[in-house]
């Protein structure tokens, strides 16, 4: 048994947890502060930049019933929402553009349901509203 005089107690690790604490409140405020700096007027290019890019990775993941894909897909277009503020928060200047929120909300669903062509949430039409909202919001970032 040790001797009271020289046993060790764990040190308690303030700042780690601190920062963990922290951390979350500092990127939402980071997240903020960069969505508040976002022109929305450049809104409707950077969706039609966004889904230019995963479109052709979804054929791909269509074409392999690639599911893994969704998944990262997600992640991606909740990094885009929230950096533009819309879906997990509402950014009132996007409201004029909500064909370019609409396509980029929707686009995995659409996605989805053309390998789960049987699952709840795909509604007849659903395709169609996708390609009316995607030719809009390209029309209007030219």
């Amino acid at each position: 048994m040790p001797d009271s005089n020289t046993m060790e107690f764990p040190r308690p690790r303030v700042l780690p947890t601190l920062a963990r604490a922290a951390a979350p409140l500092l990127l939402a405020l980071v997240a903020g502060a960069a969505s508040a700096q976002q022109d929305a007027s450049q809104f409707p290019a950077a969706a039609v930049g966004f889904l230019g890019i995963e479109l052709p990775k979804m054929e791909t993941a269509i074409q392999e019933r690639d599911r893994d894909y969704f998944e990262d897909a997600m992640s991606r277009m909740l990094a885009f929402s929230d950096e533009w503020g819309f879906k997990v928060r509402d950014n009132p200047q996007l409201a004029r553009y909500p064909m370019c929120t609409e396509a980029v909300s929707d686009f995995l669903v659409v996605g989805m349901c053309r390998i789960m062509t049987t699952a709840d949430t795909c509604e007849p039409g659903m395709q169609q509203r996708f390609d009316t909202n995607l030719q809009k919001c390209r029309a209007i970032a030219r």
